[in-house]
């Protein structure tokens, strides 16, 4: 029998950025642990499609469809989720997205749309879903970090600028929300073989470096992450609060 610290039965979590990859794998282990969940993004037919396959699943899943860099839509779509689907109970900021150049080379209009996307709509999301939590004296919220919250590679700066900040935020929003029964966390990935990561995971040559690199000597797989969503998303996880958890294989314990 499972434990029931970790059982998710009767909640609903939001995941953001959940059509595919990291948010996907995790809306379905949260899923897999009883909550219902709402799968969010841009794309309504990519998002339709992730619904039906939980539900086909046998799962409880809905869809939401808004961009996390507009907070005017945010907060309308998550009104309504409350008042259409039931009291969220979990937020996992999961949406972000990735660009690479050489940083004197960096184009402005890629840092903005970084910093918008990684970084405010974190901002925006944990801001509309604390105001439904902090009367309820209750929820969760897991922002998504990364090795990049603590460590830096080439041609990525921003990504790191962003990465780093969300590392913060979850402290910021602890400080500020914790006493209203609320905890808030982040999750951070090292390399995991994604669809955001393919041309990475397709080079031989990164692949190498690593493997070396990393003291487990292999990329991560998606379903490496649910068991650190699912604790931080349960009753398992009541005192833990501000804290960023690392799952990158060891990448950050080493030099």
């Amino acid at each position: 029998m499972a434990n029931p610290l970790f059982s998710l039965e009767g909640r609903l979590a939001l995941v953001t950025g959940s059509g595919q990859g990291i948010g996907f794998a995790m809306a379905r282990g949260l899923a897999e642990h009883g909550a219902s969940v709402v799968l969010n993004g841009r794309d309504a037919a990519r998002i339709g499609s992730a619904v039906e396959k939980l539900r086909d699943a046998g799962f409880k899943a809905h869809a939401s469809i808004f961009d996390v860099t507009d907070f005017r839509a945010v907060a309308a779509d998550i009104d309504r989720i409350e008042a259409e689907i039931g009291a969220i109970d979990i937020l996992v900021n999961n949406a972000g997205i990735q660009f690479r150049a050489p940083l004197e080379d960096f184009p402005e209009e890629q840092w903005e749309r970084l910093l918008k996307t990684n970084v405010s709509g974190a901002f925006h999301a944990g801001k509309a879903v604390a105001r439904h939590m902090i009367p309820r004296g209750k929820g969760k919220i897991i922002n998504i970090g990364s090795v990049q919250s603590e460590l830096a590679r080439p041609n990525i700066a921003p990504y790191t600028a962003t990465k780093g900040a969300i590392r913060n935020l979850t402290r910021g929003m602890c400080t500020d929300w914790a006493k209203h029964g609320l905890q808030i966390n982040a999750i951070a990935p090292g390399y995991f073989r994604t669809e955001m990561n393919q041309a990475l995971v397709d080079n031989p040559e990164f692949s190498a470096w690593l493997e070396k690199r990393t003291p487990a000597g292999r990329w991560g797989t998606v379903d490496e992450l649910i068991g650190a969503a699912v604790f931080l998303a349960s009753d398992a996880s009541s005192f833990v609060n501000g804290h960023t958890l690392y799952v990158d294989g060891g990448m950050t314990a080493s030099v």
